[in-house]
């Protein structure tokens, strides 16, 4: 039997990442060998937004001295947590996908030696069309945000890059490609 995989799915915000999660998402519902990770954020949840477990801060700061949470960072005023129930689903054998951040991928690759990162990228014009249509943030805002997109190179082992410029379906089937190469044909245990 293949071991199981953490797939760990980061790019800038707005280069689709929670629509490929959701793309992928659909299409593997009925394979009992993927799953999922929720994140949980301190964000309310939006109809159109990431499929998250919304908390307050006292929830949130709750659930991590209860230790609760297999990793956790602060991004742009939010707190993200991803519960520890990956590792149960990891130890019975299931892959998991989920939507990681840049800027703490080297702890998670710590944490987790053999996850397998998936690096969506985006040009820069693409990017700004896609904050500025989602209209949470001004426009220096959207600007500080397509710079810092650049600070973080896709590089390394185990890192897979997504250009998710082009129609959703592009991009998602080529993220159900990576999780079935690496994908055993045994369903978790």
């Amino acid at each position: 039997m293949v071991e199981a995989t953490l797939f760990y799915v980061v790019g800038a915000s707005g280069s689709g990442k929670d629509s490929l999660l959701r793309y992928a998402r659909e299409r593997l519902a009925g394979d009992p060998g993927v799953v999922f990770a929720h994140r949980y954020i301190t964000r309310p949840v939006e109809v159109d937004g990431e499929n998250h477990v919304a908390l307050s801060g006292t929830e949130f700061d709750a659930r991590l001295a209860a230790g609760l949470f297999a990793m956790h960072w602060d991004s742009h005023g939010l707190r993200y947590g991803i519960g520890r129930e990956i590792n149960l689903w990891l130890a019975r054998g299931c892959d998991v996908v989920m939507n990681g951040s840049r800027e703490y991928l080297m702890e998670a690759q710590a944490r987790y030696p053999e996850l397998e990162t998936v690096w969506v990228e985006v040009s820069a014009d693409v990017l700004a069309a896609r904050l500025r249509a989602r209209g949470r943030e001004n426009a220096a805002q959207i600007a500080a945000r397509v710079a810092r997109a650049g600070q973080f190179p896709a590089s390394g082992n185990g890192v897979h890059v997504i250009r998710n410029d082009g129609p959703l379906e592009r991009g998602g089937e080529q993220l159900l490609a990576l999780i079935g190469a690496r994908r055993g044909v045994m369903p978790c245990a």
